[in-house]
């Protein structure tokens, strides 16, 4: 293989002239690795060579230590370690430090992503040792373009997401704060490697913990942060303030101190900058600061209802400043830029995402301040102050007391639904969210006969006449309905009145399939908003709705055959899914009464399962309308099963598509639940693809959970004829059962506590099932499940869904086994204490307290002497 010309042509435009390129580079690593590592870098490292030659191979071999799936980054890791001789392994890494100092800063940023991949597999394992003091030499010693690329590389490495490189990173806190902060300070005269020593450091700040509890080498780090805010470039100062952003998120019970002396005036100075850059990562330091202190609060509270005594410190940081900053940031709530895209993250959104902080952190001390601004500035002749003093009224509606608030509204609503009608857009767009924000946060100030009408009104307009602002008309639209349905099953609520018109307006902006897609889709959301909230008596208009959604829906079938170009196919799939989530909405709200269009609705969606294309993301919404009528229809549904089975079976087989298959596993226990036993003719096929999903390598667990609830509902619905299923069932159960939670791993804890709810899921659903006659067929498992529940009782990682689902299976088996030959496990101590503990919560809900009560008499019945006492 020619490495020069494989390389340069993996840099060709020709698509099929790069892809053999890159197909040639993948054979070469996979027959010889150490090799194909070592030529690499050779390449990166030859300064004879042309630019795009070394960057190229740069790339390359990034691409062999660099995976997003975690189970292949560590197999190419592994393939470092295993197949690459030591000898090789030192050249390579020599070769690539020594690119750092490569004047071709390409080259040396390839180096740097380079020795980051390594040391990602080498510095956890401690066999690069001379690795960390090489890097600091280099930035205490080397030439300017050393000294940067060396920099770079200490934050590629600890940017990285690798847990062991992470957890291992602590050991080397010093010899990289001696590099980063080096790097940093004002003495340094080049930009460049300043600004790259301010980024490692804010990647650096998660492991330099023991490094900050000590007073004197925090007072010189954030001196050092400190004076890089103040260095005249932008870049490095927007760098510092991100620092004192982490700083604050890291280590706020030791920022008492620098907010005194520095910080207040320095990031209030940093708002005012004239660089947006700058402005917006010192704003952020105070979203930071009320975020962090919001999140003390929580803390605090929690400990505090649960006994404990060690609170964390707090100490009012936004309280104090609110004085100095409010006003900051209220100026810079006029500083929009009309033609930003709703995407944009510009200085004012900044602003105004800090002052909703603001008002969630301190409450009512915000508001007189924000009411000044507003009063002088809602009749300004510019309309970024107009459009400013109606924002700042929008962002405190969270916060402050309710009973604040609410004569503020009472009097501000007319004036904000005369905005709707203003001359600038971007006001009438404020106005809408910020009557979105007072539906969402305080409806009770909206009196439903003298402000609603008006309202309404004033948002379907707006909603129609400029699509910049459709988008907060609808959010405000679907908090207003969510706001005022009242009571569920009413048979009058707040939302009747404008029910008829509210879905005229909404059919006739939806009509044409050319609109703007955008808008179409967020007014069919609202639409499912007012079916999800109408009262009783608007049912008639909404199976009359069901007619003209099903209509439109079944429009769209023949539309496949128009289809020229991807954005073709992505606007009919939007209409599809919208038309499609809209009949879910209706089935759902008209449950049983659907029943008269049910032939149609399966009619039309079979169709548009037989039409739609591989990939499409249609399926999906089918799939849960279907679900929504067979619970609707239950056993009636039974019908349409021969021609929906095929789809299904198609969906549970596609282990490529995951969100597709876990739909299909979703539905086949909404099926089982309401066809009942009906749905035995169908359990093999069912059992048969979820024991395969199961076994598959991709998403077996990542579905198991899912697939254990499907096990105990068709357990559920067929009864005694799960016997034949319940071996292998058990078997599945039973390897479930011993995964463990490690020391740490909280990210997984939701995944955890899913999964034994499923166990649990499943469990009962067998022993319902063979409560009817076949309880031998249960007697072999009987000590698997005991023992699973004693093991939650004894786990502390438990949720009361959890435990509820415990005492379920509990109350369950005793029923099952009345007779007293299970009594020991019955009458053990741990059994004992679980049905206590659960009794007694005051945190538990009167649903699953009312578990722990049934399971108790039923373990009561089991007859055993001295239950009584035990359970008291």
């Amino acid at each position: 293989m020619n490495v020069n010309q494989v390389l340069q042509s993996t840099l060709s435009p020709d698509a099929s002239i790069r892809n053999n390129a890159e197909q040639q580079l993948l054979q070469a690593a996979e027959v010889d690795f150490s090799g194909y590592v070592s030529t690499l870098a050779h390449e990166l490292a030859n300064e004879q060579a042309q630019p795009h030659i070394r960057s190229a191979a740069g790339l390359a071999l990034k691409n062999s230590f660099s995976a997003r799936e975690y189970a292949r980054l560590r197999d190419f890791q592994l393939r470092w370690r295993e197949r690459v001789g030591a000898e090789v392994k030192t050249s390579v890494k020599n070769l690539a430090l020594g690119t750092l100092a490569s004047k071709d800063s390409r080259a040396g940023q390839s180096a740097a992503q380079f020795v980051a991949s390594i040391a990602a597999i080498e510095i956890p394992r401690n066999e690069w040792p001379e690795l960390m003091p090489a890097l600091v030499a280099n930035v205490g010693e080397g030439e300017d373009h050393l000294k940067q690329a060396s920099l770079v590389t200490i934050g590629y490495i600890c940017e990285s997401e690798d847990t062991e490189l992470r957890d291992s990173l602590v050991q080397h806190s010093n010899a990289i704060l001696t590099a980063v902060v080096q790097g940093a300070r004002k003495e340094e005269t080049n930009s460049d490697v300043r600004l790259a020593a301010i980024v490692a450091l804010s990647d650096s700040l998660e492991f330099v913990r023991t490094n900050f509890e000590n007073e004197g080498e925090r007072n010189y780090i954030m001196q050092v942060i400190c004076e890089a805010t103040q260095s005249g470039d932008s870049r490095i100062e927007s760098g510092a303030y991100g620092c004192l952003n982490r700083i604050m998120g890291l280590y706020y019970d030791k920022m008492r101190f620098y907010m005194e002396k520095a910080l207040f005036g320095l990031t209030i100075l940093g708002m005012k900058n004239q660089e947006e850059d700058v402005a917006k990562l010192a704003v952020e330091f105070w979203c930071t600061v009320c975020e962090e202190e919001l999140a003390i609060e929580d803390d605090n509270a929690l400990t505090q209802a649960e006994g404990g005594t060690e609170l964390r410190q707090y100490f009012n940081f936004a309280r104090v400043a609110a004085r100095e900053v409010i006003p900051v940031l209220l100026e810079l709530l006029a500083q929009q830029d009309e033609d930003a895209s709703e995407e944009d993250y510009n200085i004012s959104r900044a602003a105004y995402q800090c002052l909703q902080l603001f008002a969630q952190t301190v409450g009512g001390d915000i508001v007189q301040a924000v009411l000044g601004f507003v009063e002088r500035n809602l009749r300004h002749d510019d309309w970024h102050w107009r459009d400013a003093a109606v924002s700042a009224f929008g962002a405190i509606m969270e916060g402050p007391d309710e009973k604040m608030l609410e004569p503020l509204i009472k009097q501000a609503l007319p004036v904000l639904i005369q905005m709707m009608e203003d001359t600038a857009v971007q006001v009438q767009d404020s106005a809408a969210y910020t009557l979105g924000r007072i539906c969402e946060n305080v409806s009770n100030a909206i009196d439903p006969q003298t402000h609603l009408p008006p309202l309404v009104r004033s948002l379907f307009t707006g909603l129609s006449n400029n699509p910049k602002m459709a988008s907060s008309c609808c959010w405000a639209l679907m908090n207003l309905a969510d706001r005022f349905a009242g009571e569920p099953g009413a048979e009058v609520n707040d939302l009747s009145a404008h029910f008829p018109d509210s879905i005229t307006h909404i059919l006739r902006v939806t009509e044409s399939p050319d609109g703007d897609a955008p808008l179409r889709m967020a007014v069919y959301e609202v639409l499912n908003a007012f079916v999800t909230n109408a009262a009783n008596d608007s049912l008639p208009i909404i199976a009359k709705l069901s007619d003209i959604v099903l209509q439109r829906l079944e429009g769209t079938i023949p539309m496949q055959q128009q289809i020229v170009s991807v954005d073709d196919r992505n606007t009919l799939e939007e209409i599809q899914t919208s038309l499609t989530s809209a009949l879910l909405a209706i089935i759902q709200r008209l449950e049983r009464e659907i029943k008269p269009q049910a032939d149609h609705i399966m009619h039309v969606l079979l169709q548009i399962l037989n039409s739609v294309g591989a990939k499409s993301s249609v399926p999906d919404t089918v799939f849960a309308t279907v679900g929504a009528l067979a619970n609707a229809l239950e056993e009636d549904f039974a019908k349409y099963m021969d021609p929906f089975a095929p789809f299904l079976y198609k969906a549970l087989g596609n282990q490529e598509e995951p969100a597709l298959c876990a739909m299909a596993i979703g539905l086949v226990s909404d099926i089982t639940r309401s066809l009942g036993e009906l749905s035995q003719p169908y359990c093999d096929a069912f059992m048969n693809y979820l024991l395969q999903i199961l076994s598959g390598t991709s998403n077996g667990n990542q579905l198991r959970p899912a697939i254990l609830q499907s096990f105990g509902d068709m357990a559920h619905a067929i009864g005694p004829h799960f016997e034949k299923y319940l071996s292998v069932v058990a078997q599945v159960l039973n390897q479930s059962s011993t995964m463990t939670l490690g020391d740490g791993a909280f990210e997984m804890f939701d995944y955890f506590i899913s999964l034994r709810e499923g166990i649990l899921d499943a469990w009962d659903g067998a022993i319902v099932a063979m409560k009817q006659g076949k309880a031998d067929a249960l007697r072999p498992h009987v000590d698997s499940i005991v023992k699973f529940l004693h093991l939650i009782s004894q786990d502390p990682n438990r949720s009361e869904a959890l435990l509820r689902g415990a005492l379920g299976v509990v109350g369950d088996l005793a029923e099952t086994f009345p007779g007293g030959e299970y009594g020991d496990a019955f009458r053990s101590e741990w059994m004992a204490q679980l049905v206590r503990d659960v009794r007694t919560s005051q945190e538990f809900s009167a649903r699953t307290k009312e578990t722990a009560r049934w399971a108790r008499e039923q373990i009561k019945r089991q007859g055993a002497s001295g239950q009584s006492s035990q359970l008291s």
